[in-house]
């Protein structure tokens, strides 16, 4: 199966180079989000990092709404397209610290323990954060202090703390504005590669010749605004949101208004996983049977529609799709791809 490349309005590569923290510049629109001189616990302009230094961003090395997939059977393409296992959306961030790193509430409340390596801290007004893959060093129904409490310690062979923040029991995006301060994200994300397909799994159409019901997949990631050591190093997250639009191509006439394909600005999304990802997905590094694909960067393929575009809809002609990836922080970059719909001609 090959790909069709589409033609990119954004200029970068996905390997594109990262600027050094302390390098990127404070816009005046992102302003509220330098360095606190002491983090404060929910404020409306946000709350530092669960570890030190509080007042400095870290390296995300997993995005919310990133894909989570640990398959059954082996690493064959009928695992990956067919396969059983446990797939769903990232419910946090993965914010990447070396092992025995100390991890510390973002708020003050009472602890509860969630298993022997997750502590949950109830702020009080329906909030709870938690933090995993630590040991912990509290125990439940204790009170606990923001950045003054130590929660515990990340586990060994982990190099990250697990952070979600829920908002009276609803997983919210810990990167929005209002969140996790300070935050700034200066990458863009990349929209790969566009095709169609007759059914999830394939096989592909030309774009010289769509018709019919078709699943339309876009393979669409990011890369994390600070750099991630070690063996996470280099590989992609997915963006915060996914729009496309259909229009002529012979005037740029709109005739599919924009439509969102994938939004997780604020929340997740309730549908299944396999509803908006498209089968071909898989995290980085990952799960097969038990045998972790380390170093391996991930495939993020997004279904731009999940009950499929119905080209009978429109009259036969040549078209432009157009696809636009967003990240929290609004960098956007678009792809089109042409396309000829041919209903009634041989299909």
């Amino acid at each position: 199966m090959f790909t069709i490349r589409p033609h990119s309005s954004h200029s970068g590569s996905f390997r594109r180079a990262q600027l050094p923290l302390l390098a990127v510049a404070l816009t005046a629109a992102a302003a509220v989000f330098v360095a606190l001189p002491r983090p404060a616990s929910a404020q409306a302009s946000g709350y530092g990092w669960p570890v030190k230094p509080f007042n400095m961003a870290h390296p995300v090395r997993a995005n919310f709404g990133d894909p989570r997939t640990s398959f059954n059977g082996p690493p064959t393409l009928a695992t990956l397209n067919e396969g059983t296992g446990i797939f769903q959306f990232h419910f946090g961030v993965d914010i990447a610290v070396p092992d025995y790193t100390p991890v510390y509430p973002v708020c003050s409340g009472v602890t509860r323990l969630l298993s022997g390596r997750t502590v949950a801290v109830n702020c009080g007004g329906g909030r709870v954060t938690e933090y995993w893959h630590i040991v912990p060093s509290v125990s439940a129904g204790q009170k606990v202090v923001a950045y003054e409490t130590v929660l515990g310690r990340v586990m060994k062979g982990y190099e990250h703390v697990h952070f979600t923040e829920r908002q009276h029991g609803v997983a919210v995006n810990p990167l929005a504005p209002g969140h996790l301060t300070p935050y700034q994200d200066t990458t863009t994300p990349t929209v790969e590669s566009i095709e169609f397909r007759t059914n999830d799994t394939g096989p592909e159409l030309l774009p010289e010749f769509v018709h019919g019901r078709v699943v339309v997949i876009a393979q669409v990631s990011d890369m994390p605004s600070i750099p991630v050591p070690g063996i996470w190093a280099d590989l992609p997250v997915a963006p915060a949101l996914l729009t496309w639009h259909v229009e002529r191509a012979s005037n740029g006439k709109v005739v599919v208004p924009r439509r969102t394909a994938f939004d997780v600005r604020q929340t997740l999304p309730e549908c299944p996983f396999w509803s908006l990802y498209a089968r071909g997905s898989r995290q980085n590094a990952s799960n097969f049977g038990g045998h972790k694909a380390w170093r391996e960067p991930g495939i993020y393929l997004f279904k731009l529609d999940p009950s499929g575009f119905d080209t009978t809809r429109l009259p036969n002609g040549i078209y432009r799709l157009v696809v636009t990836a967003a990240d929290i922080r609004g960098n956007t970059s678009s792809s089109q791809q042409t396309f000829v719909i041919r209903n009634g001609q041989g299909s």
